[in-house]
C-alpha cells in the first residue's frame, strides 16, 4: 500500500546523510526531514517508491529537542523551499549532527571509526552563500526548486545568500522556466548568467559581469565566474592552509593536483616544491585551465594537463611525493584511487564534499597500504546538510 499523504505518529531515531532522520513505523524505515533525534513528530509521507523505507516531512512537533530553534527564513518548511536541511536545529547542534554523519559513513563504508569535529568557518551561519542557482517559475519569480521537487518556491529574500547578492534578480520577472546563475564574488561584483530553452535550443546570456576576482592563498584570481570556486567566502583560503600543512612536499619534488580548477592548491604546492620542483595540474575544463595557466603564469613549475583525470593519469609518468586531489561530489572512484596508489605517493591530501564518496574511496586506499592519518571537517555549508573534508593518508 503506497502511504503518500498518510500522516504517521512517530520517535524519531538518529542523523542519516542527506538531511533527514530515520524513524521507523509500523516496520518501514521513515526518513524524516524537519525533524530532529529524539523528537516525537507528526509525519506527513511525501515520497513512496514502495519496499522498505519512504520519505516525510515532521508537520507537527509534539515533543520538541532542546536543540529545536525558529528557522530564520519562514521558507525553511515542509513542503516549501528544498535549499536548506537544517535551520531548526542551533548552528553548532548542527555541526554536532554533520559529525554524526561524517563519523557514521567512515565507519560503514571504509571500516574506520575516529571521532569527528566539524569546525565553523568564519562569518556565522547565515550570509555566506556566495553562488546560487534559481529558476523562474511559472508566475515569472525567481526562487529555488521544493525538495525532491520540480515545483520553483519564489523568493523575496535568502538570508544564507551574501547580502545583496540577489537583489536585482528577485526583483524581477523572468520568463518560465529560465535558470539562473548568480556569483558575488571576492570584490563583491554580481555576476548574472540566464539559461533558457528558445525553440528546443538551450542559450546562455551573460547579463552582468562575467569574469570574478577571487581572493585566496595569497593570490588575485581571475575566473570564469560560473565556474569551480568555493561557495563559502572563507572556504578557499581555509583549505589552502589545511593542504599546505599538511602535504610538507620537499623542494624539487613532483607532486599532482589532480581536478585541479584554476590550481589553489597548485600554487600552495609550487611555493613548496620551488622552482626546481614541477606540479602537474590536472584538469577536464578547458576554460579553467586557461584561467589557471594566466593566474599562475609566474610559476613555471606548474604544469598543465586538461583532460578527465582517469584519462590523463594513464599517461603520467614519475612518481610524485604527494598527490592532492579535490573531486566532484562523486567521488574519485575506484579506478583514479588505484592509479594514484600504483605510483605510490608518500602522502595523499583528499578534499572532498560528499562523506559517502569520500569514505568509498577510503577505503579503497586502506585496502590498497594507506593509512587515514589526519580528518579535519569543515561547516562550509551552514544550514545545509553539506558538509566538507580534508583527509591525509600515508603510506605505511
Amino acid at each position: 500500500m503506497n502511504w503518500v499523504g498518510r500522516t504517521l505518529e512517530a520517535e524519531v531515531g538518529p542523523v542519516a546523510h542527506g538531511g533527514h532522520c530515520v524513524a521507523r513505523v509500523e516496520g518501514r524505515v521513515v526518513f524524516v526531514r524537519h525533524a530532529l533525534p529524539g523528537e516525537v513528530v507528526l509525519a506527513e509521507v511525501t515520497e513512496d517508491k514502495g519496499g522498505s523505507f519512504c520519505r516525510a516531512d515532521a508537520v507537527r512537533v509534539l515533543q520538541a529537542s532542546p536543540e529545536r530553534v525558529e528557522p530564520p527564513c519562514p521558507l525553511a518548511a515542509p513542503g516549501l523551499c528544498g535549499g536548506c536541511d537544517w535551520q531548526h536545529a542551533k548552528p553548532e547542534f548542527q555541526r554536532e549532527l554533520k559529525a554524526r554523519v561524517v563519523a557514521e559513513q567512515l565507519s560503514r563504508l571504509a571500516g574506520i571509526d575516529r571521532p569527528v569535529e566539524v569546525e565553523a568557518l568564519p562569518g556565522g551561519p547565515l550570509d555566506w552563500r556566495s553562488r546560487v542557482r534559481l529558476v523562474a517559475g511559472r508566475d515569472g519569480r525567481a526562487g529555488l526548486r521544493a525538495h525532491h521537487s520540480h515545483r520553483v518556491v519564489a523568493l523575496d529574500d535568502c538570508p544564507i545568500a551574501v547580502p545583496g547578492a540577489l537583489d536585482g534578480v528577485l526583483s524581477r520577472r523572468w520568463r518560465p522556466g529560465t535558470e539562473l546563475e548568480v556569483t558575488r564574488d571576492g570584490d563583491g561584483q554580481t555576476h548574472v548568467r540566464e539559461q533558457s530553452v528558445v525553440r528546443g535550443k538551450r542559450r546562455a546570456r551573460q547579463l552582468s559581469g562575467g569574469v570574478a576576482v577571487q581572493h585566496a592563498a595569497g593570490r588575485d584570481w581571475k575566473l570564469d565566474a560560473h565556474g569551480f570556486w568555493q561557495v563559502h567566502p572563507a572556504a578557499a583560503d581555509t583549505f589552502a592552509a589545511v593542504v599546505a600543512d599538511w602535504a610538507k612536499a620537499t623542494a624539487g619534488a613532483l607532486v599532482w593536483d589532480l581536478y585541479a580548477g584554476v590550481g589553489l592548491f597548485a600554487s600552495v604546492l609550487a611555493a613548496q616544491v620551488g622552482p626546481e620542483g614541477e606540479v602537474v595540474a590536472v584538469e577536464s575544463g578547458r576554460r579553467a585551465v586557461t584561467d589557471g595557466e594566466a593566474a599562475l603564469a609566474d610559476l613555471p613549475q606548474v604544469r598543465w594537463r586538461s583532460g578527465r583525470v582517469e584519462d590523463v593519469l594513464r599517461d603520467l609518468g614519475g612518481r610524485p611525493e604527494v598527490v592532492v586531489l579535490d573531486p566532484p561530489r562523486s567521488g574519485a572512484g575506484r579506478a583514479v584511487v588505484e592509479s594514484i596508489v600504483d605510483r605510490g605517493p608518500a602522502r595523499v591530501l583528499y578534499v572532498a564534499c560528499d562523506p559517502a564518496a569520500l569514505a568509498r574511496d577510503l577505503a579503497t586506499f586502506v585496502a590498497s597500504g594507506y593509512r587515514l592519518a589526519e580528518l579535519r571537517a569543515f561547516d562550509a555549508f551552514p544550514m545545509t546538510h553539506h558538509v566538507e573534508c580534508v583527509a591525509l593518508l600515508e603510506a605505511v
